[in-house]
């Protein structure tokens, strides 16, 4: 410790993770994906104390925890923070299906006589598109948690301030005032919080912002239409600052990655990091369906360690897409797109949203069959259409009257949260298990691997993925993003409001529960791994062609589902122009 510094002010921030149908904290022993606004928050913290913003004779300590993999002891955290004499608990990046979670810590916090402060995208979301605070958030300023809206870049200090002085306001909100990417501090987490993440990736967010203008995105609307962007300079910084404890494989968070002004000079700066020395980075991204457009986007992302791209797909139906803003997905050029990432040998994910106002239970049976046979996509995965506070079909119902589902803890985009036009919740809950079963058939899973194998995806992290995403929802009853390894629930961290049980009823129906999981996990690995191996004896998998990997030939090639939907497509620039039918007494006349 400084000579100087004679008191200690301690910072505890907190991840929360959110609770499953029993009430149960969802956690593991390792999660599969990082928090950044954890890491940006600590990266922000760790900038604080190192300009001592407190005074020259404070030492401000940091702790930093993701819930979705750490055990939160809310005694332990009370006990540091009072034997440092100062400091305060932050729940960072809370999203709306974390926010009940996230209330009971603080709740349990405040009843300790901890100083609290929450931030996320609950909070920002709401406060950006509601004309009022909404109930939960009033409860929280009711217990005494202060609240903040927007991003926390240049202003992290101040706030510091006024909570070491007692000063706090109840709110900050800088929604309206976004600050620049340039140059600004980055994420960065500690060794032992990363590792606490399979395969040890953490995440920098290179820009931030969207300009497209979906109806059920919240990003839009808390981080702005307007993009912001790291420099490749703030990039390799951020690299090597990981690379300095040991990690190198990375999450980019940025919404739409192809859509950042910098991503050449960035990825070519990763490539020059990979080539020249020898940094073993691995990526994964998200970018849009056009990014194949960009000459020499997709062969870049691929030398500069890309290994798997995240695709929001969202539907293949022309009506749905425009319904919800999402005019940049051209279904004719999907396939396309596709083929490009698979011939440098890139997996694809891609998110199916079910439940669009003209969806049916056999509409999305027929499109997810068409997707099978037709698009060369790897790993698909699905959500409900949700009303997620912070987006504009949040608003618009709220601002109608249209009753939405009051707990947050089903806003995690695997619940039905309000009313559908054509489904009944119960039809509709029962076509998102069947989207499961019906895409993760294991006539398909085969095909998939066929398909990895021809194209010189690697095998192993397709056989994991598709293992992961095929039981997930079916074994584990939560989301593949929101999947873990070795489940943990903890008798007494149950949700606020229900009973503890005993421990000669939990730890018997905790036993049982387990081993009826591992069961079925062990099933479906040995299937799985079954299926593999028959794949991988077969030479005639090294050269598998199927109509789905069948090239693009030209302007006036169209596919199955583009003719399906050619009533529907808009008839825009570059939209593909299909015949109308030949009708029958002109075919019989020729």
């Amino acid at each position: 410790m400084d000579a100087k510094a004679k008191r200690v002010f301690r910072v505890v921030l907190i991840k929360p993770s959110h609770y499953d149908q029993d009430g149960y904290v969802i956690q593991w022993w390792r999660s599969t994906l990082p928090s950044n606004s954890l890491a940006s928050v600590h990266g922000l913290m760790e900038e604080c104390a190192r300009n001592r913003v407190l005074g020259a004779e404070v030492d401000i300590e940091i702790e930093a925890c993701d819930e979705c993999n750490t055990i939160v002891d809310v005694d332990g955290v009370t006990k540091r923070i009072r034997a440092a004499g100062a400091g305060f608990v932050g729940l960072v990046g809370v999203q709306s299906n974390q926010f009940p979670r996230a209330l009971d810590l603080g709740r349990q916090f405040r009843a300790r006589g901890l100083t609290v402060m929450m931030g996320g995208f609950h909070v920002s979301g709401c406060i950006s598109m509601l004309p009022k605070l909404p109930p939960d958030l009033q409860e929280a300023l009711d217990l005494g948690i202060h609240l903040f809206a927007g991003e926390a870049e240049g202003r992290m200090a101040d706030v510091l301030r006024d909570l070491a002085s007692g000063q706090a306001k109840p709110i900050y909100n800088y929604l309206d005032d976004m600050p620049e990417m340039a140059a600004a501090v980055f994420p960065i987490l500690p060794r032992s919080v990363v590792t606490r993440v399979a395969g040890h990736y953490s995440s920098f967010d290179a820009g931030r912002g969207c300009p497209f203008q979906c109806s059920f995105c919240t990003i839009i609307n808390v981080q702005g239409r307007k993009s912001r962007y790291r420099t490749p300079d703030d990039i390799e910084a951020i690299v090597r600052a990981n690379a300095a404890q040991g990690i190198t494989r990375f999450f980019i968070t940025d919404d739409n990655f192809a859509r950042n002004r910098n991503w050449e000079p960035i990825l070519d700066r990763l490539i020059e990091l990979r080539e020249r020395d020898k940094f073993n980075i691995k990526l994964l991204i998200q970018v849009d369906t056009l990014c194949h457009r960009i000459p020499n986007f997709i062969e870049k992302c691929a030398r500069a360690g890309c290994t798997a791209i995240f695709l929001g797909l969202e539907n293949i139906n022309p009506e749905s897409l425009m319904g919800a803003k999402k005019r940049q997905n051209k279904i004719w050029e999907y396939r396309e797109m596709l083929l490009a990432w698979r011939k440098q040998h890139v997996m694809t994910y891609a998110g199916y949203i079910l439940g669009f106002p003209t969806d049916t239970p056999d509409s999305i049976a027929r499109d997810i069959e068409i997707i099978k046979k037709e698009l060369p996509v790897d790993i698909l995965e699905f959500f409900y259409l949700t009303p997620l506070p912070g987006s504009e079909d949040h608003k618009n119902l709220y601002v109608r009257g249209v009753p939405m589902d009051p707990d947050m803890n089903k806003y995690d985009l695997e619940h039905a949260c309000t009313t559908h036009p054509l489904m009944s919740k119960e039809t509709w809950t029962q076509v998102y298990k069947d989207a499961w079963k019906r895409y993760y058939s294991d006539e398909h899973v085969e095909t998939i691997m066929r398909r990895a194998i021809a194209s010189g995806i690697n095998r192993t992290k397709v056989l994991d993925s598709l293992t992961i995403f095929s039981g997930s929802a079916r074994i584990e009853g939560v989301h593949p993003l929101q999947f873990g390894f070795f489940r943990r629930k903890l008798r007494k961290q149950r949700r606020y409001g229900m009973p503890l049980l005993g421990p000669f009823v939990f730890y018997p129906w905790r036993a049982w529960d387990f081993l009826k999981v591992t069961s079925q996990w062990a099933r479906l690995i040995w299937r799985y791994r079954r299926i593999m191996r028959k794949v991988m004896k077969d030479p005639a998998s090294r050269t598998h062609f199927d109509e789905a990997l069948r090239p693009h030939t030209g302007a006036g090639a169209t596919d199955h589902f583009v003719e399906m939907f050619a009533d529907k497509i808009p008839h825009t620039h570059g939209a593909p122009v299909v015949a109308a039918p030949v009708p029958a007494a002109v075919q019989a006349a020729g």
